[in-house]
């Protein structure tokens, strides 16, 4: 029997190591236009995938991401991308003077790529893969940038690992519906009671995973999260890319 695409979509997770099954070329290209049937603002399709392949630039891809080897390993690597430097030369080849560094461009074209790399997890997903993305592309996102020799007006928002799974991790709890689904307004009297079993649920999970080696709550994790400083460097990276004006 098909599994439904709302099953499909609640069983999500992710997926870090992977068989040695080889996924055919045709498969990938299949994902990618999966892709690229996402909802794209204004039809901008502002994303651009590069498949990583090269075993030199993988490994230097993994490491710039903190180490996680599983980039190196996966049979699959895909690093999504930004990109409105497509649009600067389609700009010059209608003769056209292109205004850029707008936060505008910046929002659009990094959610065009979320919501590209999305219909491809779930295509994979569909087919039997597992994936995980890789936002820690970011924590040296100028190396990352150079290897991939990306122009002005494009920058790595994350990569894709792909691959068959080679575990079966439990799903992660996700948030109480009562807190993320409001009606008519804004209204969170009820939700710090609601996060706090909440936060229960997720310790148990935790718990469970690492064998008892963590333990924290959904709460204690984002708290202790953003009090830290996350990627002060990145509003440098992308004004010099073009991406938001100085």
């Amino acid at each position: 029997m098909t599994q439904s695409v709302i099953e499909l979509l609640k069983q999500h997770r992710s997926i870090r190591k992977f068989t040695d099954q080889p996924v055919p070329q045709d498969c990938v290209e299949q994902l990618i236009e999966a892709g690229q049937a996402a909802a794209t603002s204004s039809f901008i399709q502002a994303c651009t995938v590069i498949q990583v392949n090269d075993l030199t630039k993988r490994t230097a891809l993994a490491s710039y991401a903190g180490n996680q080897a599983y980039v190196a390993s996966a049979p699959v690597f895909l690093v999504f991308c930004a990109d409105m430097h497509r649009h600067q030369r389609i700009c010059e080849w209608h003769q056209a003077d292109m205004l850029s560094g707008f936060t505008e461009q910046f929002i659009t074209a990094t959610v065009d790529c979320a919501l590209f790399a999305q219909n491809s997890a779930i295509a994979a997903e569909s087919l039997g893969m597992g994936v995980v993305y890789i936002g820690g592309l970011r924590n040296q996102i100028e190396q990352v940038s150079e290897l991939l020799q990306l122009p002005e007006l494009v920058y790595p928002v994350f990569g894709m690992c792909i691959g068959y799974p080679d575990q079966n991790p439990e799903i992660k709890p996700r948030l109480p519906l009562s807190v993320v689904l409001k009606q008519d307004v804004y209204e969170d009297e009820q939700d710090l009671a609601a996060i706090e079993a909440y936060d229960e649920a997720v310790r148990h999970y935790y718990q469970t995973r690492t064998g008892g080696k963590k333990v924290m709550g959904w709460s204690d994790q984002i708290s202790a999260m953003l009090v830290k400083e996350a990627r002060p460097h990145m509003l440098d990276y992308l004004q010099g890319q073009g991406f938001l004006k100085r």
